[in-house]
């Protein structure tokens, strides 16, 4: 069972003991997070690779970046490796590559930090009254605002039908251009009107603007071309193990991805599929894997959260 004695309670990280279980960590393993967060899940795995561990851990964020060294630093026994490096995830197997380090482990969890959405100022939210930003990356250039206030209205529908499933999409779009024509639309709690009022019926359990902020916020950070780049990578390193040769994975390297929403998961299925048709994984989850009762009960966020995971090549890490 997953140790979360030295977490925050606030930010106990989506299927602990199912993750353990998933990357099946080792002293002496190498465990790469693609997206650590606040660090929960690799202060979990620090536990079980000492001695003589590494961890990497990857983040846009830097200063998640640096919340999560501190936290995974406490977990070590002084004789590991820690890596922190700031960047877009589908680039950090270069970075690998260029250290000479070669995965056991990999992880990409795919939601973003609580310490993210909680703050106004990220405009992630619509909890909150904030800058309509939703840059996860600070030193990126175009906010949530920009695309709201400057795309023409038939780019707008695309965005909220592709990436927010949104049925309403062709109304909402039509009512931001509106609206905008009148006063610009830059912060949260106005785009949540703004919606709230173009989406007919009665008031629901999910609030009408939830999938607009997660189409825009997808746009801002373009998640979804991140995400098949990496899986494009992985599965380069992938192919070039069924050759023999030496790349930034180890074989029997464990892969995991935990997704949220169906078009993160979509993506992640149909690569973890065509990989194991082409005999370069093994052992895939049939099925993703979904939170217990337990979990439920004590962590909502865990409800929408659904891990695949597959195992590299043939044989054992080492």
């Amino acid at each position: 069972m997953a140790d979360l004695s030295d977490l925050n309670p606030a930010h106990i990280p989506v299927l602990p003991d199912e993750v353990i279980e998933a990357l099946q960590p080792a002293p002496g393993g190498v465990y790469v997070d693609c997206t650590a967060g606040l660090g929960g899940h690799a202060a979990m795995i620090a536990r079980h690779i000492t001695p003589g561990g590494v961890i990497v851990l990857n983040d846009l964020d830097q200063n998640n970046l640096e919340s999560a060294k501190s936290l995974v630093g406490k977990s070590l026994g002084g004789g590991e490796k820690l890596l922190g490096v700031r960047g877009n995830f589908s680039d950090l197997p270069r970075t690998l590559k260029a250290e000479g380090i070669r995965a056991d482990m990999v992880l990409a969890d795919l939601g973003f930090a609580s310490s993210q959405v909680d703050d106004p100022e990220r405009g992630l939210s619509f909890r909150f009254s904030g800058p309509l930003d939703m840059r996860l990356d600070r030193d990126s250039v175009v906010t949530a605002a920009e695309l709201v206030n400057t795309l023409p209205e038939h780019e707008l529908v695309r965005i909220l039908r592709d990436f927010g499933e949104e049925k309403h999409a062709r109304r909402i779009a039509s009512k931001l251009v509106a609206e905008r024509e009148v006063v610009p639309i830059t912060t949260t709690d106005r785009l949540a009107d703004i919606v709230r009022s173009a989406v007919p019926g009665p008031r629901r359990s999910i609030h009408p603007a939830t999938k607009t902020f997660q189409a825009l916020r997808i746009a801002v950070n373009d998640e979804l071309g991140s995400l098949e780049a990496l899986l494009r990578v992985i599965g380069i390193a992938l192919g070039k193990l069924a050759k023999g040769e030496q790349t930034w994975l180890r074989p029997g390297a464990r892969i995991a991805f935990i997704a949220f929403h169906s078009l993160e998961d979509r993506p992640v299925k149909r690569a973890m599929s065509g990989w194991a048709a082409d005999a370069l994984v093994h052992n895939c989850t049939r099925k993703p894997i979904e939170a217990s009762e337990g979990e439920l009960a004590t962590n909502p966020r865990s409800r929408s959260a659904k891990m695949r995971v597959c195992t590299a090549g043939a044989g054992t890490p080492g």
